[in-house]
């Protein structure tokens, strides 16, 4: 297969910590801790290295131990692309609307997607072969997120309901959340207790939930639009969560405390995801405004904003133990690689 092209295109960005900062990364259950001492300055540099023209993407997940990028496509595809080789490992046809949310279960070998068919499927993705497939939903199916340890999937969906399969049952519905009045966007699990998720809502507000319970434990409201995603960082043994809205903000949330510390403001259009570097205190917002933008994740300044022309940027991905940032946007996928350049004490002035 061709491989596709790499950029070469290098950015440095400076950032000053003043406070020592603890960096977690939810889609992993291990801690990440990254020191930062006072007045130490940080060089950030952001290399491209990979860019894949496609149909739109909409979903982006990274394989936890393989250098593989799984893509869902608005083309009703999904595509594994190894981005160290840069070249495609695999392709389904999954249906002919778009698959809005594909994740891979790697204790399975199996990738799961949710479409705008209301359908789940659930592939081998060794084989191809095509392990379930059957109608979760009334609407459109907006997420799907593995539980990190369990045998069991959410799905949110257009129907303002999110539902939990267990696939040792059979893919039997073993619990209905109800709460949200509008579409719910996303759904992300709690890294400190994984019996914990939040979602994120057309209604504009985030809510978080607890497995056992089809009612909501808390309500976060705040945006003035509705949220398109939520995800959850630490810092300083502290967890937060971050909520991004068609109000063109993105929220930081004190989770113990449920309120509003910090808005960022700076995008010009809808923010489409939001999460926090693996490795580095930086928040990672991406929007329909066609940019990705850069924030420091102690002082919530934004430091700044990247334009790869590949039109409005749907989502990003990331791993803990890499340095790869990967997004995807209108016209295909892009791989940054993002570290720290160099570090040196810096002056009062």
């Amino acid at each position: 297969m061709a491989k596709a092209r790499a950029d070469d295109t290098m950015k440095k960005i400076r950032f000053k910590a003043r406070f020592t900062y603890q960096a977690y990364f939810s889609s992993s259950h291990c801690r990440l801790l990254t020191y930062f001492n006072c007045e130490m300055a940080l060089t950030l540099k952001i290399e491209q290295e990979f860019t894949q023209s496609s149909a739109r993407v909409k979903s982006l997940d990274l394989h936890p131990t393989q250098p593989w990028i799984l893509t869902g496509l608005h083309s009703g595809a999904v595509c594994i692309w190894n981005y160290h080789t840069q070249t495609m490992e695999k392709s389904f046809k999954v249906t002919e609307s778009p698959v809005r949310s594909a994740k891979f279960i790697a204790r399975k070998h199996w990738i799961v997607t949710g479409a705008d068919d209301k359908f789940i499927r659930v592939y081998n993705y060794e084989t191809a072969e095509l392990v379930k497939e059957f109608e979760a939903h009334s609407d459109y199916i907006r997420d799907v997120c593995v539980h990190p340890t369990m045998s069991c999937v959410l799905s949110s969906s257009d129907d303002k309901l999110i539902k939990m399969w267990d696939w040792e049952e059979g893919w039997l519905c073993t619990q209905t959340f109800e709460g949200h009045s509008h579409y719910v966007m996303q759904v992300v699990f709690n890294p400190e207790d994984t019996s914990i998720f939040a979602s994120a809502s057309l209604d504009a507000t985030a809510k978080i939930w607890n497995l056992s319970s089809p009612a909501p434990v808390a309500t976060l409201t705040g945006h003035s639009e509705g949220l398109n995603c939520v995800n959850f960082f630490m810092r300083d043994d502290k967890l937060y969560l971050l909520s991004g809205s068609d109000d063109f903000t993105v929220k930081v949330w004190d989770y113990e405390t449920k309120s509003c510390i910090q808005t960022l403001e700076g995008h010009t259009h809808n923010v489409t995801s939001c999460r926090v570097h693996p490795q580095l205190p930086v928040i990672i917002t991406t929007s329909e405004d066609k940019t990705i933008r850069l924030w420091d994740a102690t002082t919530y300044r934004l430091e700044n904003t990247l334009d790869y022309g590949l039109e409005r940027v749907w989502t990003v991905g990331c791993k803990q133990g890499s340095s790869q940032v990967v997004f995807g946007c209108d016209n295909g996928t892009t791989v940054l690689k993002v570290v720290l350049a160099d570090a040196g004490p810096t002056s009062n002035s």
